[in-house]
C-alpha cells in the first residue's frame, strides 16, 4: 500500500514533465517557423536591395547596409538552428550562440568601421574616440568568443555540439 502511494506522486511528476516537454516543443516549432520566415523575408529584401544597387551604381555605403542585413539573416540562421537542436535534443548547446555572438559583434565592426568615412568629413574628433573605444572593445568581445569556443570543443577537436544534417 505504501508503494503505490509513493508512486502516484511520481507519476503526477512524469505527466507534468511530459505536458511541459510539448509545449516546449510548440514553443520550438513557432519559433523556428517565425525565424524561418523572417530569413526568407530579409534574404528576399536583400536580393531587391542588391539589385537595385548593383543597377543605380550605388555608393559604398548601401553596400555596408546590405552586407549588414546579410550577416542579420545568417544570424537568423544561426538561431534557427539553435532551435532545431534545442527541439532535437530538449538542450540548449552554448556554442549555436557563441556563434551568433561572434556574427553580431562583426556586424557591429563592419558598421562602425564604415562610419569612419563621415566622422573622418565631419572632422569630429570625440565621434572618432568613441569609435575607436567601441572598436576596442568588439575587438576585446571577439577574442573572448573565440576563446570560449575553442575552450568548449573537446579533445580530438570533435565538437560538443550535435552535427548538423
Amino acid at each position: 500500500m505504501e508503494y503505490a502511494a509513493a508512486r502516484k506522486p511520481e507519476a503526477l511528476r512524469l505527466t507534468i514533465a511530459r505536458a511541459f516537454t510539448r509545449v516546449e516543443d510548440v514553443v520550438y516549432i513557432g519559433l523556428g517557423v517565425l525565424l524561418g520566415l523572417s530569413a526568407a523575408a530579409l534574404l528576399v529584401n536583400v536580393a531587391i536591395g542588391l539589385g537595385r544597387s548593383v543597377l543605380a551604381g550605388a555608393p559604398a555605403q548601401s553596400i555596408v547596409d546590405l552586407l549588414d542585413r546579410m550577416l542579420l539573416i545568417l544570424m537568423i540562421v544561426e538561431l534557427l538552428y539553435t532551435v532545431q537542436v534545442s527541439f532535437r535534443e530538449h538542450t540548449l548547446v552554448p556554442e549555436p550562440f557563441l556563434i551568433v555572438g561572434l556574427i553580431a559583434v562583426t556586424r557591429r565592426i563592419l558598421v562602425v568601421t564604415a562610419q569612419f568615412a563621415t566622422i573622418f568629413e565631419k572632422g569630429n574628433d570625440s565621434a572618432f574616440k568613441s569609435a575607436m573605444i567601441e572598436l576596442a572593445l568588439l575587438t576585446l568581445m571577439v577574442i573572448a568568443l573565440v576563446v570560449s569556443l575553442r575552450i568548449l570543443r573537446k579533445p580530438g577537436g570533435q565538437n560538443l555540439a550535435v552535427p548538423r544534417g
